[in-house]
């Protein structure tokens, strides 16, 4: 009996009772603050319109903290109780290098919509140009990201081949409008009359602010280029210019500000007619 005991004793006293215990208690230490960090990050970037998206990721490197976190707790407790693990780690390095190179594509792109969630360089909803292709984000995914053009087109892309992004909804767009008028035009009328239709324009939908008077920007064959800017929500630019051209063409109607065509002078020399008269 007093063997048995003292058997006892010695197996909670070795570090293979109080080994694998240890060992499990810090795997579960480490992963708790790892997921601590996660969320801390999380909550400082805020809800963003793709979090669904970041959610996922977030639950992927989780579980792949998780499984690797596992694996070693295992691999530590087996080597504790004299298993040889240096075999098991080669049989796994070697499946690591098979799968790596097999699905090496797709963890490519795997890696790069992480980048892309993270980085927030676009968001679903969003209208960007990707490799010079301009459409709004519909899908953003790990793997690829798709387009529609104003026009319908679905444009997918492998998000390991993004190489250029730009946003054009991250912030307002500024719409410039050159407005060609007749040499005749009073300049300070053509003025008066922008600022006072600039009340209208700012009650359009998706305007920001009022007219923004430039000047003149340029001297064309048959009229004078006069420069107005305004500030507007992002890519509602389109729109907004068009609903802005029609206000201004009534006023300039109502006020007499001629907005010239193209005009052609023909000169016919005098030798010309002459030769005519004969």
């Amino acid at each position: 009996m007093q063997l048995i005991i003292d058997n006892i004793v010695d197996f909670l006293l070795s570090v293979k009772f109080y080994g694998p215990i240890i060992t499990v208690l810090v795997g579960l230490l480490v992963y708790n603050l790892f997921k601590n960090v996660i969320v801390k990050i999380k909550n400082r970037r805020g809800k963003k319109r793709n979090y669904k998206k970041e959610e996922t990721v977030i639950n992927l490197i989780r579980n792949i903290v998780k499984y690797l976190i596992m694996i070693i707790v295992s691999l530590i407790v087996l080597e504790i109780y004299g298993v040889n693990t240096t075999s098991i780690i080669a049989s796994l390095s070697v499946v690591g290098v098979v799968i790596g190179l097999a699905f090496q594509d797709t963890l490519k792109n795997m890696l790069a919509g992480i980048l892309i969630i993270f980085d927030d360089r676009y968001n679903i909803g969003d209208v960007v140009e990707i490799n010079s292709f301009i459409g709004e984000v519909i899908s953003l995914g790990l793997q690829t990201t798709k387009l529609q053009a104003y026009t319908g087109e679905v444009f997918t892309i492998q998000n390991s081949n993004i190489s250029t992004v730009i946003n054009y909804t991250e912030y307002d767009s500024r719409l410039i409008l050159d407005l060609g008028v007749s040499y005749n035009t009073d300049i300070s009328l053509l003025e008066k009359t922008l600022k006072k239709l600039s009340n209208k324009v700012e009650k359009m939908d998706n305007v920001k602010g009022s007219i923004e008077l430039l000047g003149i920007n340029n001297f064309d064959s048959s009229q004078v280029v006069y420069r107005i800017a305004l500030l507007c929500k992002p890519y509602t630019h389109y729109g907004v210019k068009r609903a802005t051209l029609k206000i201004i063409k009534e006023e300039f109607d109502k006020v007499g500000i001629e907005i010239p065509y193209m005009q052609v002078d023909v000169h016919l020399k005098e030798e010309g007619k002459k030769k005519i008269k004969k």
